[in-house]
């Protein structure tokens, strides 16, 4: 195990994982710019909005992972990257899941994007993990925001991000992170988001 994956360990001793695809500092800037806008709208401040360094499009949810098994899902994730080549990504668009999240979308090569991901839950489930994922057909999106305040209407956030179209960038690696929980017992604080492992597409 990396030092890095030692070091994120709970006292539990799991870990609450994913694979992910994280953007790069420019497409994160972009966002950042659009979210902006987004906090301007009405009700804005209602929501609660995922800070920039938690931006990522999941590939895989692990849940919390024991000790024991991150070595091979560290390996097989390993093995999935190098059997897949660097792609085109680009945020772009966005939507709602009902009224419970306001997400920014994918485009680019969405089926390379949808490959790697099948890659990253097949490793998760050869590791001994229990993936519900199987069945479900994959959507790349980036949490921006979630709602829990009851009758919120989210359609003038997703029709705002409707036309949102960023810079393409190439993903070339596959990274595994950790999400460690807020704060207990301190308002606003959100989860921590660690990159314990990181491969380099088709390398």
């Amino acid at each position: 195990m990396s030092r890095r994956a030692a070091g994120a360990l709970g006292h539990t001793g799991r870990m609450r994982l994913f694979a992910a695809v994280l953007p790069p500092a420019p497409a994160i800037e972009e966002l950042a710019a659009e979210v902006a806008q987004l906090k301007k709208l009405p009700a804005a401040d209602r929501l609660r909005w995922a800070g920039r360094e938690s931006w990522h499009f999941t590939l895989a949810f692990y849940g919390e992972v024991p000790e024991e098994t991150v070595p091979g899902l560290a390996e097989r994730l390993a093995r999935a990257a190098h059997r897949r080549d660097p792609y085109e990504l680009r945020i772009a668009g966005g939507g709602r899941f009902s009224d419970r999240v306001v997400w920014a979308g994918a485009d680019g090569d969405r089926p390379a994007m949808r490959h790697l991901a099948d890659a990253s839950s097949a490793a998760g489930r050869r590791a001994g993990l229990s993936m519900d994922d199987e069945h479900r057909p994959y959507t790349p999106h980036l949490t921006l925001a979630r709602n829990r305040v009851p009758g919120l209407d989210l359609r003038p956030y997703a029709t705002a991000l409707k036309d949102f179209a960023g810079t393409a960038w190439t993903v070339e690696s596959l990274a595994l992170v950790c999400s460690h929980p807020p704060v207990a017992g301190v308002a606003g604080t959100q989860p921590r988001y660690e990159t314990v492992g990181s491969w380099a597409l088709g390398h």
